[in-house]
């Protein structure tokens, strides 16, 4: 006898991978809600504070105030979409060894003290903080996880064999913060709405990243040195970024930068006080 509930599902099954497949933005599909990305954000981030060793938290109590009053003020462009749903939190990486920012899910930012002792102006940072709230903003890591995990997870649901689905996606998500490795598609998308968000603001030069451009690529020179093999890893650097940002200052008639919107002294200040 024919099972024609299963039949029903195996349907069901083949239009989601038919659908997925042939849908030509598959990048922008994203089985995950944005409640969900606010989830697994506070996950991790409980499970970096569970790691002390792996990410030292730098317990300046000035320098976060510094750099999370950057972030409240970037979060405040109206492009942003989930300020009232995501922590849009800073945390602060104590490793001088290391130059690196990264994003979770749900808004957590955190920033590595090698980071902030090699830039030289606050729009730099400001634009990298933006670059990493974009990745929250644009859903980067959930879109990938559902390419990883979220076709497959649908159809066994769909057929009734979720069971143990999500256990195996928690144990591959904590598994080194796999989730973190951006797409070059990925990088693009976050340069364009960083420039955005600071424009937006009218605060910073909208175009400091490309500063933080000119530092990783003379300082990765000849191999690559170490502090930057942890950023490069998780965010692609090819020349079409540079020239992405470029051609956006140039179509947005971006005026060159002045002291007023780089802010170079009172950054200079701000890394005096770094221990």
């Amino acid at each position: 006898m024919l099972n024609y509930r299963m039949i029903f599902k195996t349907g069901i099954v083949s239009l989601i991978m038919i659908f997925a497949i042939s849908c030509e933005t598959l990048k922008e599909i994203n089985l995950y809600s944005p409640s969900d990305d606010a989830k697994l954000g506070k996950q991790l981030n409980e499970e970096i504070k569970k790691n002390p060793k792996e990410y030292p938290v730098y317990r300046n109590t000035y320098a976060t105030n510094y750099v999370q009053n950057m972030l409240n003020e970037i979060v405040k462009s109206p492009l942003i979409k989930y300020r009232k749903q995501f922590a849009y939190k800073v945390t602060l990486i104590d490793n001088d060894k290391v130059v690196n920012a990264f994003a979770t899910p749900g808004g957590y930012i955190y920033v590595y003290t090698g980071l902030l002792k090699l830039l030289d102006n606050e729009a730099t940072l400001a634009a990298i903080i933006a670059h990493e709230i974009a990745h929250a903003e644009r859903r980067h890591s959930t879109k990938r996880m559902t390419k990883a995990y979220g076709l497959q997870m649908a159809a066994d649901i769909a057929l009734g064999k979720e069971s143990g689905k999500t256990a195996e996606v928690a144990a591959n998500l904590f598994s080194g913060l796999a989730l973190l490795e951006n797409s070059r598609d990925d990088e693009y998308e976050a340069d364009e709405y960083s420039f955005k968000y600071l424009k937006s603001t009218g605060k910073w030069y909208p175009g400091g990243i490309v500063y933080f451009f000119d530092k990783v690529s003379s300082g990765s020179k000849g191999g690559g040195s170490d502090a930057f093999k942890t950023l490069l890893s998780t965010h692609p650097l090819g020349p079409d970024r540079v020239k992405a940002v470029n051609e956006l200052m140039k179509k947005n008639n971006v005026p060159p930068p002045t002291e007023k919107n780089l802010k170079r002294r009172p950054y200079l200040e701000f890394k005096k006080r770094l221990d």
